[in-house]
C-alpha cells in the first residue's frame, strides 16, 4: 500500500478515507470526487425553453450535480428566429460550433435605442450580460445553428418577452 500524504498544516480530521485509501477533504462528498462524462446521448430537453430554438441540457444539477455551472447546446433551425428572451442574473457564454447564427439586442447606449445583430460563424464567442433581452435567428436557409451555452447559474433561467426592450425586465433572482 502507498503512503497516504496529509497536507501541511492539516490534521488527519480534516480529512476522510476513501475506501481506497485515499485521504481527501472531509468536506467534499464521494459524488464530487470524480470526473462526469455527459456523451450526446445523455442530453436532456427537460429544461428552460424558448420558442424557434431547442435547448438541451449536459452539466447541470440534475446531469452531474453541478452546484455552479448550467452548460449545454443550443439549436436553432434553418431560417428560424427564436422568441426574445433574457436569463435573469445568470451570465452566458456562447461558442458557435456550426452554422452562422445572428444574436439579436437593443442598443441603448445611443441618442436612441437601434436593434443590433451580431453575425457569427464557426469558433467564435459570445457574452449575453445578465438580464439583457435578445434572440437569436438563423437565417440559413439550409444549415442548423449550433452553438454551445454556459451559464454561471447552475439552472437554465429563461425568461421569455414580448419584445426586446427593457419594459417586461424584472430584477430579481429567477
Amino acid at each position: 500500500m502507498s503512503a497516504v500524504h496529509v497536507p501541511a498544516g492539516s490534521s488527519d480530521g480534516d480529512y476522510i478515507r476513501t475506501p481506497s485509501g485515499v485521504l481527501v477533504p472531509a468536506e467534499i462528498d464521494a459524488f464530487h470526487r470524480h470526473l462526469h462524462h455527459v456523451a450526446p446521448s445523455g442530453l436532456v430537453d427537460q429544461t428552460g425553453q424558448t420558442s424557434g430554438m431547442r435547448r438541451l441540457e449536459a452539466i447541470s444539477g440534475k446531469t452531474v450535480g453541478a452546484k455552479n455551472l448550467w452548460m449545454g447546446q443550443t439549436h436553432v433551425p434553418a431560417s428560424t428566429a427564436s422568441a426574445n428572451h433574457h436569463h435573469g442574473a445568470s451570465e452566458t457564454a456562447i461558442y458557435v460550433v456550426s452554422g452562422n447564427p445572428v444574436f439579436v439586442f437593443l442598443d441603448t447606449e445611443g441618442d436612441e435605442p437601434v436593434e443590433t445583430r451580431v453575425e457569427t460563424g464557426p469558433g467564435d464567442y459570445v457574452f449575453v450580460p445578465p438580464w439583457v433581452p435578445h434572440r437569436e435567428e438563423n437565417p440559413d436557409t439550409d444549415t442548423e445553428a449550433v452553438v454551445v451555452i454556459a451559464r454561471t447559474t447552475q439552472e437554465a433561467i429563461v425568461v421569455n418577452l414580448d419584445g426586446l426592450d427593457w419594459s417586461e425586465v424584472r430584477l430579481r433572482n429567477d
